[in-house]
């Protein structure tokens, strides 16, 4: 069985930064491609950022190019989101998933396994 424990989130105020962390109990991370999504309120879950096991194979969502970092540490079976320049818009329950194999996701049903979720709040 597969878990995937999330850390990080909170309040950060708009321009602020924030790290949200991933992290896999399993010991073949490296054959796992890792995705971030996002719930808003009031909105369906949406891809926000995705990263193959290279970990310089990494693509993002329009709304967040540019601003958000997605990477992976394999020894540590960890993946990272690095936001910043965060926006009123980007409130949201953050979620990470995984799936098995080398593939670009985004979309929900194409990962197996995921976080707890974190909220991040960008108060207005």
């Amino acid at each position: 069985q597969v878990q995937l424990v999330q850390s990080g989130g909170g309040l950060v105020q708009a321009g602020g930064s924030l790290t949200l962390s991933c992290a896999a109990s399993v010991r073949t991370f490296n054959i796992f491609s890792m995705g971030w999504f996002r719930r808003a309120p009031g909105k369906e879950r949406e891809f926000v950022a995705g990263i193959l096991w290279s970990a310089t194979s990494t693509y993002y969502a329009d709304s967040v190019k540019g601003r958000f970092t997605i990477s992976r540490n394999n020894t540590k079976n960890t993946v990272y989101l690095q936001m910043n320049s965060l926006r009123l818009e980007d409130t949201a329950v953050y979620y990470c998933a995984g799936r098995r194999g080398n593939y670009r996701s985004t979309r929900e049903n194409e990962y197996t396994y995921w976080g707890q979720g974190t909220q991040v709040t960008v108060p207005s």
